[in-house]
């Protein structure tokens, strides 16, 4: 008998990547307060892969005990640069500053993975990259923000490096997947030790 995979994420991008992978998978998310949780372990003085990690846990942690007989799947991703926690944009003037500030600098991105069987965390993971954004133009800046419309706003640093966002780059270290938001390679090797994926 098969198991249910389930995401307790509405990424876009991380169901993408699971399905093309050959991993049936069903969406389902449960609402937690980021930016409350964010701010208490800001306030705590977490490390940023821990509020990675904690934001992760928190996402599949509902949909983990309403479905104990699932597989559930959560993810979350902070980026970091010169000790500053970035999260996603609240709006396209806020976009326009994270670029700004993040243009011509280097950056952290942190991507974690929390695996849940039975309602509880039994596996988890953290993916790292690092990325430099190049000295773009004010104007490039805006045509970019133009471009890419909403879109902007649905992803931590403003960019989707599968889209137009791979433009703001000079250099890109890391797996790709882990950019993306899921580091999958690793989240394949777990579903194939449970049985999910063939061997």
């Amino acid at each position: 008998m098969s198991v249910e995979v389930l995401l307790a994420s509405g990424s876009a991008i991380r169901k993408q990547l699971l399905l093309g992978a050959g991993v049936a998978v069903t969406v389902k998310t449960s609402p937690v307060d980021e930016p409350a949780i964010m701010a208490a372990l800001l306030a705590e003085q977490a490390k940023p892969r821990d509020i990675a990690d904690t934001l992760a846990q928190y996402k599949g942690m509902r949909v983990a005990r309403s479905n104990p007989d699932s597989i559930v799947i959560a993810a979350d991703q902070v980026l970091v640069c010169e000790g500053q926690l970035y999260s996603k944009p609240d709006d396209k003037a806020d976009a326009i500053a994270q670029l700004k500030n993040l243009r011509g600098k280097g950056h952290q991105l942190l991507s974690a993975v929390v695996i849940f069987e039975d309602g509880t965390p039994v596996w988890r993971h953290i993916g790292r990259a690092q990325l430099a954004m190049r000295d773009f133009s004010d104007e490039f800046l805006l045509k970019y923000i133009e471009d890419m419309g909403d879109d902007v706003l649905t992803t931590v640093g403003c960019y989707k490096l599968e889209s137009l966002g791979v433009q703001l780059f000079s250099q890109v270290q890391g797996d790709y997947f882990t950019i993306l938001g899921l580091p999958l390679i690793e989240v394949l090797g777990f579903l194939r030790s449970r049985g999910v994926l063939p061997t």
